[in-house]
């Protein structure tokens, strides 16, 4: 879909970066001043590269004597800052970007009761909401996304997400999705470019990158975890628990979470993994998954990156030295994650 080799030098910063981005939703991920704004910005056309080459569909935008002008490109482009106009209504700023499907593109981001309304008169996430419609009325080819939650609260997050995977799931445009908040990366993301100071250092699926060993100290510790993907089997309405089922097994979560047969996203941080040699007998933990150790990891401080697999799924645990040491855990060895329900956050549930 796109593929990427640009360097641009911004007084004592440097970007470098090569990735392939494929059809679904790309991540770039990073902290703060490690280029992904930047980048972003150079597939847009909003700024241009000192040297490289940026393809999209096979269609070069920018190479050795081509440089093709934003209004150009069809590219759609969502800010942090919904940039609305405010003398025109909602429907008048979504057609300002076009008009392409319009009914279909109302109806996927709810927006039929706030057509006559005027941007003073949204919420924030109901301000990103039209931006992202406007962006898609022009029928692009990619949508970027940079950081378009960053400036919403909690709640305000959670009432656009569910918007974000419905365009995803529904044969929306492929999206980059910049952001410095896992949450919403995991979530949303099908592909995952990790950026550090202007460099490429993690780049494949999802789950590959996250439940990689080699990722926590390039995620970071609170950061670093695994998705895995289960559909919804029952609710239990006395203990107010929805059980998920997935190749390796099953899992509880606290809450009513979907509808049975829905297929739920749940990222798992590597901190909230608990390893036991044997299965419990009695434990408060709800899941208990038998795994088996992938890869060791051991970090300069006092913690070791577990990888793990169950069944299909990757999962990834960080555990001391000592627990390394005195449960002399090796590459192979059959052991069991231990999860509590409650450790799983509802900012970490997605469809």
């Amino acid at each position: 879909m796109i593929k990427l080799d640009v360097q641009k030098r911004l007084g004592d910063f440097t970007l470098d970066a090569q990735f392939d981005a494929p059809a679904g939703v790309t991540a770039i991920f990073g902290r703060s001043g490690s280029g992904k704004t930047t980048l972003i910005n150079a597939i847009a056309g909003l700024l241009t590269p000192d040297a490289g080459t940026i393809a999209l569909n096979g269609r070069t935008l920018f190479g050795v004597g081509t440089n093709v002008p934003t209004a150009k490109r069809n590219v759609g482009y969502v800010f942090q800052d919904a940039w609305l106009f405010p003398h025109m209504t909602v429907g008048k700023n979504l057609t300002y970007g076009g008009n392409h499907d319009f009914d279909r593109i109302v109806d996927l981001l709810g927006l039929a009761s706030l057509l006559t309304r005027r941007p003073t008169a949204l919420s924030g996430g109901e301000k990103q909401r039209v931006a992202l419609g406007r962006a898609l009325m022009s029928k692009p080819d990619v949508l970027l996304l940079d950081e378009p939650l960053a400036a919403l609260d909690s709640a305000r997050k959670a009432e656009v997400l569910p918007y974000l995977e419905r365009l995803r799931d529904t044969g929306g445009p492929p999206m980059i999705y910049v952001s410095h908040a896992m949450s919403e990366v995991a979530r949303l993301a099908t592909h995952l470019v990790v950026l550090d100071a202007g460099r490429v250092v993690q780049s494949g699926p999802l789950g590959d990158v996250l439940a990689h060993p080699a990722s926590m100290p390039l995620l970071g510790v609170r950061d670093a975890g695994a998705v895995i993907i289960g559909a919804v089997t029952g609710y239990d309405t006395d203990d107010q628990l929805t059980h998920l089922s997935f190749d390796a097994g099953h899992i509880s979560l606290p809450g009513h979470i979907g509808q049975i047969g829905q297929s739920i996203r749940l990222r798992i941080p590597a901190q909230d993994i608990i390893l036991a040699g044997a299965a419990p007998v009695t434990i408060s933990a709800r899941n208990v998954l038998p795994v088996t150790i992938t890869a060791l990891e051991q970090g300069r401080g006092p913690g070791v990156a577990v990888g793990l697999q169950a069944g299909q799924a990757r999962l990834l645990a960080r555990i001391t030295k000592a627990s390394l040491r005195e449960m002399n855990l090796s590459v192979g060895d059959q052991v069991f994650a231990i999860i509590k329900a409650t450790a799983v956050a509802p900012e970490n549930v997605g469809r």
